[in-house]
């Protein structure tokens, strides 16, 4: 009897949970509670998404403001840039002081520089034979307050068994001037060319190229003020301007000393991550009352004997060009440098040669040009191998010529003005840096007058330069 009971009070219970009328009221009321908890959900998804909105905006304010901040800051760092940079650890307002030393001993047949169809001046020359100090130096440099820098660069070498203390540079510099400006009075090297503004110990061989040699003596090194301006461009450009004494070879005594001015142009720019690049333009142009010039041999032709070029106007134009390749832009595995320079040079004036009671004179004008290329390896860390060609082209010509006991021959032989070549070098070096601060050199050379008459001047050097206190960056 319990189980029919059972199974119907089963069967009375599903038919009420089971009527239509229950089943909806059922319905409505899980509905509601749905609506409820989705717009609870949407309420609080607004709220959300409103706080990230306001913190997307303030983070975007935040990025704004640090990105001007930055641009600010580059400004000014471009803008402090533009001047000299002093060695990391040097007092600001006190000189820092190095010292360069260059030691070599030189093998070579012939120490006297000759190249026919030059009038060679300034500091023209080859190594002297034996054991010698090369081209020391003194530098002292200094911030002298937030508006100028300074620097004094003495040289201190030694001339057949003299030892003398030559001033080289002394000048100052503007600092922060803006709009990329920079100024520059006293003495310094020209702007000109590549090599002419960096020192002998930065040069990558231990002599300079021939062209530098035969038409600027050496390195054009004068008087004057300079001024430089930076291009605000995505590819590096610079243009500067020099007004110059035009005293120094290739120009000579005038009377105002303000007879010489220059032009100079740079740019340059990367290729890629591993590679970059610079081309350069140069103008000289002086006028001069008398130059001394030393014929075609070092230091002067035979004792007794005077060469000058009188009332004479100079023009030199110029071409540079350097590329640079170092994996993912780091030099200090391995690298490569490339460097080539041209030179055109056109002079004239009354070339005078006088030898005792004798004289000759005649009117000059000469075109000359040369040009040297480079090319620099370094193989492993510390060690590098470089090759270099130099090549020398005259063109004179002589007219109204005036003998007073001299024939004309022997007027174009010691006046060096005779083109009767095309002077040539060739060069290897090997070189060795324990660090930023030494470096051994062994360079050897051949060099070539271009006359059928004459031998090759072979010349091998071992070379040591050391650098001591505190040391700056070299340019590009």
């Amino acid at each position: 009897m319990r189980k029919p009971l059972f199974a119907g009070a089963v069967f009375a219970v599903l038919a009420v949970f089971t009527s239509p009328s229950l089943l909806a009221g059922a319905d409505s009321e899980e509905i509601r509670l749905l609506k409820q908890q989705l717009n609870s959900l949407k309420q609080d998804y607004e709220a959300r998404i409103q706080a990230l909105e306001k913190r997307i905006e303030a983070t975007a304010s935040t990025a704004q403001q640090a990105h001007s901040k930055a641009r600010e800051a580059s400004r000014q760092v471009a803008t402090v840039a533009q001047a000299p940079q002093q060695e990391a650890g040097s007092n600001s307002f006190n000189p820092a002081i190095s010292l360069i030393l260059d030691g070599r001993s030189t093998d070579i047949d012939d120490s006297e520089l000759s190249l026919p169809g030059f009038q060679l001046g300034g500091e023209a020359g080859l190594p002297e034979d034996g054991f010698a100090t090369g081209h020391n130096e003194l530098v002292m440099s200094a911030n002298i307050d937030d508006k100028f820098y300074g620097t004094l660069t003495a040289a201190i070498v030694n001339h057949d068994g003299e030892t003398e203390v030559e001033l080289e540079e002394a000048y100052i510099e503007t600092l922060g001037l803006g709009h990329g400006l920079t100024l520059k009075a006293g003495q310094f090297f020209s702007g000109i060319g590549y090599l002419n503004s960096i020192h002998d110990h930065a040069h990558d061989f231990a002599d300079r190229p021939l062209v530098y040699e035969a038409l600027m003596g050496g390195h054009l090194l004068e008087t004057g003020v300079q001024a430089r301006w930076v291009a605000p461009t995505d590819i590096y450009l610079t243009l500067g301007a020099e007004i110059l004494s035009g005293s120094e070879y290739p120009s000579g005594d005038n009377g105002s000393n303000t007879e010489g001015y220059s032009f100079f142009a740079k740019t340059g720019g990367d290729i890629g991550d591993s590679s970059s690049w610079q081309l350069g333009a140069s103008y000289y142009a002086a006028d001069f009352d008398v130059r001394e010039a030393g014929g075609h041999h070092h230091h002067g032709e035979e004792e007794g004997a005077d060469n000058e070029l009188l009332n004479g106007e100079v023009e030199l134009f110029g071409v540079d060009f350097v590329y640079k390749w170092a994996p993912m832009g780091n030099p200090r595995q391995r690298n490569f440098k490339f460097q080539a320079e041209y030179f055109a040079r056109d002079e004239e004036g009354d070339a005078e040669f006088v030898e005792g009671m004798n004289s000759a004179e005649a009117r000059y004008d000469g075109e000359q040009s040369g040009f040297y290329a480079q090319a620099i390896y370094q193989f492993r860390p510390q060690w590098r191998i470089g090759a270099r060609y130099d090549y020398l082209h005259a063109d004179n010509d002589i007219s109204d010529f005036v003998d007073g006991g001299i024939d004309l021959d022997e007027f174009l032989d010691e006046s060096g003005l005779g083109d009767q070549g095309n002077p040539e070098r060739y060069s290897i070096m090997l070189d060795y840096s324990p660090s930023h601060f030494s470096r051994i050199r062994l360079q050897y050379g051949r060099l070539d007058d271009g006359r059928d008459d004459s031998d090759h001047n072979d010349m091998l050097m071992l070379q040591y330069l050391m650098s001591l206190g505190s040391h700056g960056a070299h340019t590009f």
